[in-house]
């Protein structure tokens, strides 16, 4: 399991844009570390006030937009409505709202990835940035077709 932890400028307003937009819940908080430890679905993320107390593990100095990059990829059952929760916080939006097929050549099957022939997985996706900037593209399946190409 990969569990990121986030330095974010305040733990109040990126809780209100994790719990709001993204709809993580919140499993604990440290208070006194300003921390926040989340999940959605089986996805969890951790977030951290960057200049609070307790150990911060950094290899320079975190400057703003964070996770240049990088972006997650949030798998969601009803991509329009995570959205329509975006655009009404005020979002940044960074890529809008788009049906997206990528060259894949394998397909899951049984939990396992196969070889196929040349195939594409599809996304209806869109990418938004959080109120530091990392970046979150939350998506919905579209399956799998025969490339086009």
């Amino acid at each position: 399991m990969l569990v990121p932890e986030l330095d974010v400028t305040e733990l109040a307003t990126s809780l209100r844009f994790y719990a709001g937009v993204l709809e993580f819940r919140t499993l604990f908080e440290r208070p006194a570390e300003r921390f926040a430890y989340l999940e959605r679905n089986g996805v969890e993320l951790m977030i951290q006030e960057a200049a609070g107390p307790g150990r911060r593990f950094r290899t320079a100095p975190l400057e703003p937009p964070c996770g240049r990059g990088v972006n997650f990829q949030l798998r969601v059952d009803d991509v329009d409505a995570v959205h329509a929760r975006a655009v009404e916080a005020g979002a940044d939006m960074v890529v809008p709202m788009e049906e997206r097929w990528y060259r894949v050549d394998v397909a899951e099957s049984g939990g396992r990835w196969q070889k196929k022939g040349p195939t594409e997985a599809g996304n209806r996706q869109f990418v938004v940035a959080d109120p530091d900037g990392y970046l979150w593209r939350p998506f919905r399946d579209l399956g799998m077709r025969p490339a086009t190409d």
